[in-house]
């Protein structure tokens, strides 16, 4: 500031100077500062003496990390290879078939590597030209309404929105997706024919993995055929090589330090204990159950409203997002498997990997014991595929159950009845197998190495955040159920959550691991527009969330349209969920219509689309006069088609229309997210 006391200083300053003024000293102070960070600090590498115990770092890669490998055509050039394999997956299933396949390019002279293509530069792809007999396949996974998997969602957007000349590359594609859904391997299809368009020549047709039936199989007779198409092409023979060769190497860990050992994180190590945002798939947010309570009034089944606490997490949802729960094996499961193996389940150990160059350094975080890596990073529940069967037959001591591990992993017809009546029908998972093949003792870390990641589960949200800012809810079913073998099947998830029960503010909370996934099943932007809901047991759950927004816009003042909920379970005195809620928004206005279908309650069975079907004018009313939306939330496998069937016939009874113009009104719905559907198999 400046005033009279101001001026009278700056006079004996002019008077009185000193020999260094203060300016001069700030000068120098910053001179050194420079001069000391460039002396001693730059390319400084750490001394032996000053480096850290010996660590296994996380497989997820930095940001470091992911741009100095974002070239895989270096990576292919230096180390002499000429397949890439790249995979799109959700769930993992895509990356492992990718896994397999570059491991099996060694027996064609093809020496391969797994890419992310979220990590690697795909405009690269114009060079694989420059590498001789070089070939580039493509697993690419389906999910949502037609939807890229979230690591492939840049390479789809690059397709879509480049013009990249593709001559000179080789491709195939195998996809895999699910034909209970509307947009079966839309993307693998489009990637196939978008690469053509581009100049890649095709040098084996896309194959079409059906999750509904069998994928397995589906990739298993693809692939043949494939190595087929592939020595044909490049002029080349099958070596006859049939060894399993490892990918990963065991490395013994019992001298790390306990705090460098992971405890079930999913990436960063310590995660849990120091939460920082933002959440993600790599990064979940341990949320406290708030509430855990049933909501089936009675029967054998169970059902489960459950509270997240996301307060003081910055965590901001939609209604008709998805919430991911990561869940843990039992340790019943987990213990049987070291039984079984007579292996020390707390031995600290990790699996690295052979290849050098890969940017996967571990299939899981490591290191960490036996205990952890089974109960939160591999997946012990699920049927495993064949090419487990096949890794299971050297460790077979009868001929006996070698000879059936044999047959089980060939692609001959009698095989493939033996594994899907064996494994699937009978619904086996690993624990199973060994205790039915008592003379198979694989090492634990090869069947670390073998079984597929855990994944976390996603659940539609069944809040709105306008009411619930701070907390998200979801609807559960329990999943127990025996098998043909007379053994108990319990939902990894479920059960877990089932175990969560809050208990008083004294004691700590039960946790779990959550992150939330954005959805397009979205409300109307307008509270005016009119809307109907189709949603039979906990197809309720987004539905839930619509209706405490619009009712939240109803309290606030605003206009809101028609609400038509139609709702179906087996009996109304059992399992009707969220009755009493339900009843007040009808009182109230929210809710215009609410039509029920209890299924079990009368001699012949009443689903929701009878109703529909009895209810035609009501339904043309909404979506063909007042251009309202549909939603239909549930099964994939039947009520999500029969609606849909409903639909066109409505469309063309009551807008008098044919068939051909019913369905493409119906699509034209669909294109306009006026027709939405949130639906599992």
């Amino acid at each position: 500031m400046e005033n009279s006391e101001g001026v009278k200083i700056e006079s004996t300053v002019v008077t009185e100077e000193p020999l260094i003024s203060a300016l001069d000293i700030a000068l120098f102070v910053v001179i050194i500062t420079v001069a000391y960070f460039w002396y001693f600090k730059r390319d400084k590498q750490p001394s032996s003496s000053e480096k850290k115990p010996y660590t296994i770092q996380p497989s997820s890669l930095s940001s470091i990390e992911q741009t100095s490998n974002s070239s895989f055509i270096k990576k292919l050039k230096s180390t002499g290879r000429s397949l890439v394999v790249f995979y799109g997956s959700q769930t993992g299933t895509a990356e492992e078939f990718a896994g397999r396949i570059a491991k099996e390019g060694a027996r064609y002279k093809m020496k391969g590597m797994v890419a992310d293509p979220e990590e690697c530069d795909m405009a690269d792809l114009v060079e694989m030209k420059e590498i001789q007999k070089s070939l580039a396949i493509f697993c690419i996974a389906t999910y949502g309404e037609g939807d890229p998997t979230d690591n492939a969602m840049d390479f789809y957007e690059w397709l879509q929105n480049g013009d990249a000349d593709l001559e000179g590359l080789n491709y195939a594609v195998f996809g895999l997706g699910n034909k209970t859904y509307e947009h079966y391997n839309e993307i693998a299809i489009y990637i196939d024919q978008r690469l053509e368009e581009l100049g890649a020549t095709r040098v084996h047709e896309i194959g079409l993995g059906d999750d509904d039936a069998n994928i397995e199989d589906d990739f298993v007779s693809w692939k043949e055929k494939l190595w087929e198409s592939v020595c044909s092409h490049y002029g080349i023979e099958e070596t006859g090589e049939e060894s399993n060769i490892r990918q990963y190497k065991l490395v013994d860990c019992s001298e790390v330090l306990p705090e460098r050992i992971f405890s079930g994180e999913i990436s960063r190590l310590k995660s849990y204990e120091n939460q920082r945002f933002p959440f993600d798939v790599k990064n979940p947010y341990l949320s406290k159950i708030a509430v855990n309570r049933e909501l089936h009034k009675s029967g054998d089944r169970s059902c489960m409203h459950i509270e997240f606490d996301i307060d003081g997490s910055k965590m901001r949802y939609d209604t008709g997002d998805h919430v991911a729960v990561y869940p843990k094996n039992s340790s019943e499961l987990v213990d049987k498997i070291g039984e079984l193996l007579n292996a020390d389940l707390d031995a600290v150990f990790s699996l690295l990997n052979t290849d050098e160059e890969s940017s996967k350094k571990h299939p899981f975080p490591c290191p960490c014991t036996y205990r952890t890596a089974l109960t939160y990073y591999l997946d012990i529940t699920s049927n495993p595929r064949t090419h487990i069967m096949k890794e299971l037959i050297e460790y077979a001591s009868d001929p006996k159950d070698q000879e059936k591990l044999k047959l089980m992993a060939s692609s001959t017809p009698e095989g493939k009845k033996e594994f899907h009546e064996w494994i699937l029908r009978d619904n086996r998972n690993i624990v199973h197998i060994l205790e039915d093949l008592p003379s198979v003792k694989p090492d634990l870390d090869h069947l670390c190495e073998l079984l597929p990641r855990l994944q976390c589960r996603y659940y539609s949200i069944s809040s709105s955040p306008k009411v619930y800012p701070k907390s998200i809810h979801i609807t559960a079913v329990l999943v127990n159920y025996t098998t043909s073998t007379n053994r108990v099947n319990k939902g990894v998830a479920t059960n877990l959550l089932a175990q969560l029960i809050p208990t008083n503010d004294e004691l700590p909370q039960p946790t779990i691991p959550i992150y939330i996934r954005r959805s397009q099943f979205r409300l109307p932007p307008k509270s005016q527009t009119p809307i109907i809901m189709i949603g039979p047991g906990t197809g309720l759950a987004p539905f839930r969330g619509f209706i405490q927004e619009r009712d939240y816009a109803r309290k606030e003042g605003r206009e809101i349209g028609e609400m038509v909920l139609y709702f179906g379970c087996r009996k109304k005195d059992e399992d009707f969920i969220y009755e009493n809620e339900l009843q007040e928004y009808v009182a109230n206005g929210t809710l215009t219509k609410l039509h029920l279908a209890f299924s079990r309650d009368q001699p012949e069975k009443k689903y929701v689309t009878h109703l529909l079907e009895q209810n035609a004018d009501e339904l043309w009313n909404i979506i063909g006069e007042k251009s309202g939306h549909l939603y239909v939330c549930g099964d994939a496998r039947s009520m999500a088609k029969d609606v849909h069937s409903i639909i066109v016939k409505v469309v063309m009874e009551k807008g008098q229309m044919t068939n051909s113009q019913a369905l493409n009104y119906v699509k034209k719905m669909e294109q306009q997210k006026r027709y939405s559907a949130d639906v599992w198999s």
